[in-house]
């Protein structure tokens, strides 16, 4: 079986160096169904499994949202903390194999970005969006805070008093806001396209420097700056280690594009 035809939820086009996982409940604004999660588990193992992928895009399906949030059907029947608790935790184990991917991974918000949709875009490295695109942590208007790593996240993003300021005021903002606050890192008329445009810059570059990088930065802010210098440098060794190195080297020095080979 394709993985076209594999899921009900999702869309995924693996085989280049660019692969795209869409979601694909345009009918409920692609909605983070507990179902959609679970095949997101599933397509992340399948992209990652394929030798020739070195980006990944998220996006969804239509031009209205890229997520407009959790299933409101699900959230209608949580009447129990343990419940509610393993629903949140569910989602933050999906979106943080997301996060921890080796390769760069870009959200291409095409629409409403909202609640556990933006806190999907957060999960990924960076992120485009459509001129159109309203992006927004809402949950305190339902009487929710956000459970799929948005406190966390975007704190960590664009600063403490602009995250909590967005959740406090359950406000969505505009592209062109999110481009001037850092939440999101380019604003483009198509935002797949644009996402397609970045990736194919990241893809011309060193594939194991690039994974190399995202490791030093993932680790290096989990601990202190002395800590993170010590990661950087022996990643450093790592990657002056490698057949690309010498091959950029080389390509530098004979003025021509270097042919990494991951290697």
């Amino acid at each position: 079986m394709s993985p076209e035809t594999k899921f009900e939820y999702l869309k995924i086009e693996v085989g280049g160096p660019t692969a795209v996982l869409t979601l694909n409940r345009p009918e409920v604004m692609n909605a983070l169904s507990s179902d959609l999660l679970r095949e997101m588990a599933e397509a992340l193992d399948t992209i990652i499994d394929d030798p020739n992928t070195q980006t990944l895009i998220v996006t969804g399906a239509g031009d209205r949202a890229f997520a407009a949030g959790a299933d409101i059907k699900e959230l209608e029947e949580l009447d129990d903390v343990f419940d509610a608790r393993e629903l949140a935790l569910g989602g933050q184990d999906v979106l943080q194999t997301l996060a921890n991917l080796p390769i760069p991974t870009i959200a291409a918000v095409n629409g409403f970005a909202l609640g556990g949709g933006l806190e999907l875009a957060l999960a990924c490295d960076l992120r485009v969006a459509a001129s159109g695109a309203l992006l927004g942590l809402p949950e305190v208007g339902l009487g929710l805070i956000p459970g799929f790593g948005g406190t966390q996240r975007l704190p960590r993003l664009i600063g403490v008093g602009r995250a909590l300021e967005l959740m406090y005021t359950a406000r969505q903002v505009t592209a062109d806001e999110a481009l001037q606050m850092g939440l999101v890192n380019r604003v483009a008329a198509d935002a797949l396209a644009a996402a397609r445009d970045l990736a194919d810059q990241i893809n011309r570059q060193g594939p194991v420097a690039i994974g190399l990088v995202k490791e030093a930065v993932r680790r290096g802010l989990e601990t202190n700056l002395n800590a993170a210098l010590e990661i950087e440098a022996d990643l450093f060794g790592l990657a002056a280690s490698t057949k690309d190195m010498k091959e950029g080297l080389k390509a530098f020095q004979e003025k021509k594009a270097p042919r990494f080979r991951g290697e």
